[in-house]
């Protein structure tokens, strides 16, 4: 038969046991269950459209991204857009701590839907004006080819454009999509949110001097057309994979240097429209195509833009120097005025030939305009300008006339 224990038994062991006595109503201690509920009752934020509130990253997978901000549940991070969808991966963890924007304070689970666009854009962007000041190569994927350049994209998703003028080799540029390329930021602006890369700016001043070891001014080159703009025309020196030599025509075709990794350092020339022809230039793609192979010859070389300063037209004579030996000085010659300008007037003379009529040696009572005929004489040959100094030939000398 089971033992029967009475209820005061059981009320002595109990008080026995106890070390600890319960606080008595008259010491004022005692606590009501609202009271103790209240005590243990934690604050949520309430949160409201808009907001930027504070939380810590709880899960983050590509599926789900969890974020608690105090609320009486976890939010949701909404985002759609893969690109910025992999920045968030890339750029935290769990158990970082990062700031929402609120888009629905409570959505159709129940949970609060937040976004870390504005969040991850400042990382982004600090991160890649970090990258621009100290001049750090990073990785980009290049995805597409468009007018004037590549499109890129950096391991954390963010996208940017890489001239052809900044790209290491157009000859095969199918053959870039798809790869990864090392590159610098060049260019940066958030608001109009364009990101430039480079390419050749991998290339440091230490290498490029390596690199045009072998080169000298006066040295012709062969080199190919990488872009074309406005004010002149980029390209890339042709290579020649066995080293340096000479063609019949006496033009140099250089080895580019190669670098621990295998890669090749690419030698960027530069042509200005000035030295594309002795003559005027008005459109440069009318006479010129992109991926062309010209020959031009060295004039100088710049070490902050990595390039080589290259010129067509010093391949041949100035046809102008062989015109000035025409004009000598008290001849007596007949130019059209083309221009008044500030300084004086310009008279074309034929040929290619301006001369100009210095302002102290128009009379005061004397006044030129566009397409008169004026007599004058050569006092002065500027070979450097290519032009000719002229005095006018006066009926009568005016008074204080020098």
């Amino acid at each position: 038969m089971a033992k029967k224990y009475q209820i005061s038994n059981i009320k002595y062991q109990i008080s026995k046991n106890n070390t600890s006595k319960a606080p008595s109503a008259s010491s004022g201690q005692a606590q009501t269950m609202a009271e103790l509920m209240r005590s243990a009752k934690t604050t949520f934020v309430t949160p409201r459209k808009g907001d930027a509130v504070s939380g810590v990253i709880t899960k983050l997978t590509r599926s789900e991204i969890l974020v608690d901000i105090n609320a009486k549940t976890e939010a949701i991070v909404l985002e759609k857009d893969r690109q910025i969808l992999s920045s968030i991966i890339s750029s935290v963890k769990v158990g970082d701590k990062v700031t929402v924007s609120v888009l629905n304070p409570e959505g159709d689970l129940g949970n609060p839907v937040v976004s870390l666009r504005r969040f991850i854009g400042d990382i982004v962007w600090e991160k890649l004006k970090t990258l621009q000041n100290d001049k750090d190569v990073l990785e980009v994927n290049v995805d597409s080819i468009t007018k004037g350049g590549f499109l890129v994209t950096t391991q954390d998703g963010t996208s940017g454009f890489l001239p052809n003028s900044h790209a290491s080799t157009l000859n095969n540029p199918q053959n870039l999509i798809g790869k990864k390329i090392k590159a610098v930021v060049l260019e940066l602006n958030r608001e109009l949110h364009k990101i430039i890369f480079s390419q050749k700016q991998v290339l440091g001043v230490d290498d490029f001097n390596k690199s045009i070891k072998s080169l000298k001014i006066g040295q012709k080159i062969d080199a190919n057309i990488s872009n074309i703009t406005s004010f002149g025309m980029f390209l890339l020196i042709q290579e020649n994979p066995v080293g340096s030599s000479r063609s019949p025509s006496g033009t140099i075709r250089t080895r580019l240097t190669e670098r621990s990794d295998g890669a090749r350092d690419v030698v960027e020339g530069f042509i200005h429209l000035s030295e594309i022809s002795w003559e005027n230039v008005y459109g440069i793609s009318d006479n010129f195509k992109v991926s062309q192979k010209i020959e031009a010859v060295i004039i100088g070389f710049d070490e902050d833009s990595r390039r080589v300063l290259l010129s067509i037209k010093r391949l041949t004579a100035n046809p102008l120097e062989a015109k000035l030996k025409e004009y000598t000085i008290d001849k007596k010659i007949k130019g059209e005025v083309i221009k008044v300008i500030s300084s004086g007037v310009l008279l074309d003379l034929g040929a290619g030939i301006v001369g100009i009529i210095k302002k102290d040696k128009i009379p005061p009572n004397v006044s030129y305009k566009e397409g008169l005929m004026v007599d004058a004489v050569v006092s002065k040959i500027d070979t450097k300008r290519h032009r000719v100094v002229l005095t006018p030939v006066l009926l009568e000398k005016p008074i204080g006339y020098r």
